[in-house]
């Protein structure tokens, strides 16, 4: 028989969490403690749901315009004008969409073509090479040190551009690092954009979570915003991760491109998960200081845990993981993780998934509640005594 799928998925990952759940499934539930998955452990604010349920009440369960309701695209407006001092037309440069993720597969289906290039740091989030490939792009990694914080630098990003670099994709907070960048440091990135005129996509899901330091909005920076394509969402910040719901904002053309493609594709958002994103975004504030300071408290008994024990941890300042050395053992990243499992029931990711740059390091989300971290740290530190290369 020919050959009956396409060649551009031959490109994307299979996804190697899969056998590690795999192999949790077969240990059984009973004791098995998981800091993998990257999914607030609180429920959606019940303020939140309210709204969704008045909009059910009231009939609001067809179809919605595709680039979602006004009102929504105009709460999206006035956050980020309140928020970071930028001011996008809600009628032509925000699209709402379903979840971040569509939002950046829309963003390089409507900038890429087949053969242009994509800038990303190394360690990155598992999926942005595939969207990359998915829109026929190239994905050109940069590579980032541990320590020096996984920070993307400048001269870095300038010595892989070639004549077919169209984009740079930045993701701070970042997932798996937790890196946050700062704003003069960003500035540099800007100042290469600029230059070279390039495009910026900048995933910024997790701008809500941090600690110690402001976030800087990419598209905030002097000259940017007619350059950046941001995308954002509710599933992080709100604890709405179910709802599937996120919104690009940029320049008028993309947005209308990313817009067109959405209609043909999704055709709309959930009318519901819209209205509980105009009371997240109203009446959400004091729920995302309660979450933020509880993830800070973990990230404190982690982060200190781990050093203690010699996994190595540069201190994360946004998002909700960290990514410690494990090279103290030995071991590479995925033999960690499966004798871990095996030998103690907890459940972490390799940092080999994220990029070559991610080998001897491992992935542990504090989305989850200080009694299982607590416990995963005494459980650690029996494994890492056994396993420690002398």
């Amino acid at each position: 028989m020919k050959k009956r799928t396409a060649q551009r998925v031959d490109s994307v990952s299979e996804g190697g969490f899969a056998r590690f759940l795999s192999l949790a499934h077969s240990l059984g539930k009973e004791g098995l403690i998981s800091l993998s998955v990257g999914e607030p452990d609180f429920k959606t604010p019940w303020h939140i749901c309210e709204a969704a349920i008045e909009a059910m009440k009231k009939g609001f369960t067809g179809y919605t315009p595709t680039s979602g309701y006004p009102e929504l695209r105009s709460a999206v407006a006035r956050y980020l004008e309140n928020r970071y001092g930028i001011r996008y037309n809600p009628e032509t440069e925000i699209v709402i969409t379903v979840g971040s993720s569509q939002a950046m597969d829309l963003a390089f289906r409507a900038t890429v073509d087949p053969g242009d290039e994509v800038i990303l740091s190394d360690p990155y989030y598992l999926c942005y090479p595939s969207c990359i490939s998915l829109a026929h792009g190239i994905p050109v990694t940069v590579t980032t040190r541990g320590d020096d914080g996984f920070k993307l630098r400048p001269d870095h990003v300038e010595a892989k551009l070639t004549p077919k670099t169209k984009v740079i994709l930045l993701g701070y907070p970042a997932n798996p690092t937790g890196t946050e960048m700062s704003r003069e440091e960003l500035a540099e990135i800007a100042k290469v954009a600029e230059k070279h005129d390039l495009l910026v996509i900048s995933d910024e899901v997790y701008n809500r979570l941090t600690y110690g330091i402001d976030h800087t909005c990419f598209a905030s920076l002097p000259g940017m915003k007619e350059r950046t394509i941001l995308l954002d969402g509710f599933s992080k910040a709100y604890a709405m991760t179910g709802w599937r719901l996120g919104f690009a904002a940029g320049p008028a053309d993309i947005i209308a491109a990313m817009t067109k493609i959405h209609q043909h594709t999704m055709l709309s958002p959930s009318s519901v998960a819209q209205y509980a994103a105009i009371e997240a975004l109203k009446a959400g504030e004091d729920d995302i200081q309660q979450m933020v300071a509880e993830y800070d408290r973990r990230r404190k008994v982690l982060v200190k845990g781990l050093n203690d024990i010699g996994l190595t941890c540069h201190e994360p300042k946004g998002a909700f993981y960290a990514f410690p050395s494990v090279k103290v053992t030995g071991l590479t990243s995925d033999e960690f993780v499966e004798k871990v499992l095996l030998e103690e029931k907890v459940l972490i990711l390799p940092g080999s998934l994220f990029g070559a740059q991610g080998e001897g390091f491992v992935r542990i989300c504090y989305a989850y509640s200080l009694p299982h971290i607590e416990e995963a740290l005494r459980r650690l530190t029996r494994f890492v005594q056994r396993h420690r290369k002398s």
